[in-house]
């Protein structure tokens, strides 16, 4: 799991241009993707609690807040969780076990995807798992 904030200025961003009008955040700067879907989610409701043995994917908050909580696959180790908040984006490599905890005023975000997800592929990488979320 890799987390940053397109409105971060510590440098952990792209670019972000700023001026009366507004904001303009590099999201992202040539990279190769397969799919995107916009994501609208209800207060507190879970979603995933799967992994992805191939594809890659970037999820950037757009509106309200959620908890993602996030494992690798073959790991022993305890189930960590961050929070995020609009303007994070949060990427999952393959194997790494993710669910995610809608906060209580509801989510949306946008899924960026490297692999198989979208259409008819949307479940061919897509593994089932237990509940991660404690």
């Amino acid at each position: 799991m890799k987390k940053k904030n397109i409105f971060d200025s510590s440098g952990n961003s792209l670019q972000t241009f700023k001026d009366e009008r507004g904001v303009i955040a590099d999201i992202f700067y040539k990279e190769n993707f397969q799919h995107a879907a916009f994501i609208e989610s209800k207060p507190n409701v879970i979603r995933g609690n799967h992994y992805h043995k191939y594809t890659t994917q970037h999820m950037i908050i757009t509106k309200g807040s959620l908890q993602y909580w996030y494992k690798n696959y073959n790991s022993k180790d305890d189930v960590k969780m961050i929070e995020l908040k609009k303007g994070d984006l949060v990427t999952t490599p393959p194997l790494e076990v993710h669910a995610l905890k809608i906060g209580p005023d509801g989510n949306e975000f946008i899924v960026f995807t490297e692999g198989l997800r979208g259409g008819l592929d949307y479940e061919k990488d897509t593994f089932r798992v237990p509940s991660i979320i404690k």
